[in-house]
């Protein structure tokens, strides 16, 4: 079934404090979810509040991730409770002529819903599609899971219903008289980048580096600054 191109806000999701930064559509929540390795999941356990970095992947209209089914996290999920789900990017530092409006461009998501566990045939089917997200033949490569290491793993999944994405990309909001001052404002532009990769040391020297780590990228996954693309081309010339 084909998903629909814009959600309506619910309470919870509709910005308030610089709506104009709010985007609903499918489209922009989906980059943003699928750009990054790692999200943030709020929930309460025995009372107090937690917030556990895991990493994450989408399919469709579902979120997923997973853990050990020893996780103190994993089974209070399991319950159904309420939960939050966030993702941020950091795209660079806005800096003002005034110092209110020093400011930080970012791209994030933020859902909300009730989690449940996945069935046993629905884990072995998406643990394969993250993996492969990460870096696409990786699963093949691999020793497969043991029984053993299935039973040790859960998968948890959040449907997309109430969601929400929220980007500045925006120029320093500087007031009239400021933009007439001396100062300089500007940005600079932030980026995750890697570094070539490196062997286990113990691996032997017959062994060839598979094609997929060599053609892995993870700086693609940087934002679009949309505001800022001809003085960044600027710079880089």
């Amino acid at each position: 079934m084909e998903q629909p191109t814009d959600l309506a806000p619910s309470d919870r999701t509709r910005l308030r404090r610089y709506h104009w930064l709010a985007k609903y559509d499918r489209d922009s929540i989906n980059a943003i979810i699928d750009a990054g390795i790692i999200c943030q999941i709020g929930y309460v356990f025995d009372g107090a509040p937690y917030v556990t970095p895991t990493s994450h992947w989408r399919i469709d209209d579902h979120v997923y991730w997973h853990g050990s089914s020893a996780s103190r996290m994993l089974k209070a999920q399991e319950k159904n409770i309420p939960v939050c789900f966030s993702v941020t990017h950091i795209d660079g530092i806005v800096f003002a002529r005034a110092a209110m409006n020093h400011n930080v461009l970012y791209r994030s998501v933020m859902a909300f819903g009730e989690a449940s566990v996945t069935s046993e045939e629905e884990k072995r089917h998406v643990l394969s599609v993250f993996t492969d997200r990460l870096a696409p033949g990786l699963w093949d490569y691999a020793r497969l899971p043991s029984e053993q290491e299935w039973k040790a793993t859960k998968v948890i999944k959040l449907k997309l219903d109430e969601v929400a994405a929220k980007v500045n990309d925006a120029l320093p909001g500087d007031e009239e008289p400021d933009l007439a001052s001396d100062r300089w404002a500007g940005m600079v532009a932030l980026e995750l980048s890697q570094k070539p990769p490196v062997a286990d040391p113990r691996v032997g020297a017959e062994i060839a580096m598979p094609d997929f780590v060599k053609a892995f990228r993870y700086a693609s996954r940087a934002g679009d600054t949309s505001a800022w693309s001809e003085q960044i081309s600027e710079a880089k010339d």
